[in-house]
């Protein structure tokens, strides 16, 4: 049986990706005060979960669920990516009162290393910390959510029956 990850495991999962990341980003970065430093981690990875589960709850599922099928060559260009950065940009700078280009260098540096990192670790059998069907699952609220037959329809293996299938599946 299928069970939904706790988003909150998942999300101090995604804190914890990106505190290992955080260095010259945040951290080391004279542009954000020290005493913000681990608001700010928090923020980026709370950014990241929410656009991640916002394209799922979309409809943007096969780009999800490419990204992370897709490795991580030029994972800076994927449109999902890209958003993320924006996202995240746009809430630092508001809620830490740094200048809209300083969060945009923030988040253009940090979140290609933290995306990279996901998608390795979603791919490695030997790390059960970001599963792909466990991630898909938490994102869209259905715990019947079959990441299998998405991928099939991904790469012309029809094992569902078309977009019809799939929005089923994850209304459930």
């Amino acid at each position: 049986m299928n069970v939904l990850q706790n988003p909150t495991t998942m999300l101090d999962q995604l804190i914890k990706l990106v505190e290992q990341n955080a260095g010259d980003a945040i951290v080391n970065n004279s542009a954000i005060p020290n005493q913000h430093n681990n608001a700010a981690i928090k923020e980026v990875a709370t950014q990241i979960f929410n656009g991640l589960q916002n394209h799922a709850t979309s409809g943007n599922l096969s780009q999800l669920t490419s990204l992370f099928q897709s490795g991580t060559s030029n994972i800076s260009s994927n449109p999902i990516v890209s958003q993320l950065i924006s996202s995240v940009a746009g809430s630092v700078a508001s809620k830490f009162g740094i200048s809209a280009q300083a969060a945009q260098s923030m988040a253009s540096n940090l979140l290609p290393n933290v995306m990279n990192q996901l998608v390795n670790r979603t791919n490695n059998p030997d790390d059960n910390s970001f599963e792909l069907g466990n991630m898909m699952r938490t994102f869209t609220g259905n715990s019947n959510f079959d990441v299998s037959d998405m991928l099939g329809q991904l790469t012309g293996n029809k094992g569902g029956s078309g977009i019809g299938g799939m929005l089923g599946k994850l209304f459930g």
